[in-house]
């Protein structure tokens, strides 16, 4: 019996997004006021009063997402006791969620996390001009017809894999032109349905270079220490603890796929029965849950959520 920690990605935010935690958790609000003071934004003011859309820019999403996981950590590590290291087999994250999973296993301080992601978001917005790229959700299927799907559609432009999440939910991202096609090449190949992503632009393929190129420049420059436990890389769906590979993943992740399915798979095989998903919303929790039908998971993201997690949590 083993516990993982899982951290959500971006779709998760939402305004008054570790709210709850601040007002009733002293280690919460230290959390809020570091992320703050490192990016030199009212960054949790946007968080709690909006507005919306400007809460949901990939600049400000990422880094306010993360904010709420550590806040969340933090809680459970100087208010309730609970140790990372001794209870937890694996740490992982949906993309950004990746480095919320760093910082949690203590391989990024946290004012570096703030900043890495903040430069990530603006990176990621950067690199595609509005309007030319998209992503869209293949329903029904896996990643063996997304993958005929993605070769049909590309006709020439970028069509990729971007998220492999669950058995029927395969992302796929790349040129708007291509992404426009998918709907009527995913009908013949028996996608139940293509559902486009409200994104301002698309993650997770080869039009994030630049971006990718970024991250680069900037993981050189940030010390990264040996995580206390085990991170379960997107790009591998398996777990690393060296440094330098975790510099390297951290670059390919932004053009490479989200192995999510496998990750899981990968954990459950390591002997993982419990997952717990730290921060906003439920969402991978659900989807740990369609990979894996014999996981328990959970989610810890409020305050009303952890008493009952902790008495599982620390009889595990």
């Amino acid at each position: 019996m083993a516990i993982a920690f899982v951290f959500p990605g971006q779709g998760s935010q939402d305004v008054g997004m570790g709210r709850e935690l601040a007002e009733a958790f002293p280690a919460a609000r230290e959390v809020f006021d570091e992320v703050d003071a490192a990016l030199g934004q009212k960054l949790s003011q946007l968080m709690w009063e909006g507005p919306k859309d400007e809460l949901t820019l990939t600049e400000n999403a990422q880094p306010a997402l993360m904010a709420v996981s550590m806040a969340v950590m933090r809680v459970l590590e100087r208010e309730k006791g609970f140790s990372l290291q001794d209870r937890v087999k694996f740490v992982a994250g949906h993309s950004l969620g990746e480095y919320s999973a760093l910082a949690a296993a203590g391989a990024f301080t946290l004012t570096d996390t703030a900043k890495l992601l903040k430069l990530r978001g603006k990176a990621m917005q950067a690199a595609v001009p509005v309007g030319q790229g998209a992503m869209s959700a293949l329903l029904g299927v896996g990643l063996d017809v997304a993958i005929k799907v993605a070769e049909a559609a590309a006709q020439g432009d970028i069509c990729q894999i971007a998220n492999d999440n669950e058995p029927t939910q395969v992302v796929l991202s790349g040129h708007k032109t291509a992404l426009d096609r998918v709907p009527e090449v995913g009908k013949a190949l028996g996608v139940r349905r293509a559902v486009p992503l409200p994104v301002s632009a698309p993650f997770h393929c080869a039009l994030m270079q630049p971006a990718a190129d970024a991250m680069a420049e900037a993981l050189q420059a940030v010390d990264i220490k040996t995580p206390v436990v085990p991170v379960v890389c997107n790009v591998l769906a398996s777990a690393i603890s060296d440094p330098a590979e975790i510099r390297k993943r951290l670059v390919e992740q932004v053009t490479g796929t989200v192995r999510w399915r496998e990750s899981v798979s990968y954990m459950t095989a390591h002997g993982v029965s419990d997952v717990y998903e730290i921060g906003t919303g439920k969402v991978l929790a659900g989807i740990v849950k369609r990979v894996e039908k014999s996981l328990n998971a959970t989610s810890i993201g409020t305050p009303a959520d952890f008493d009952a997690a902790l008495a599982s949590l620390l009889n595990v």
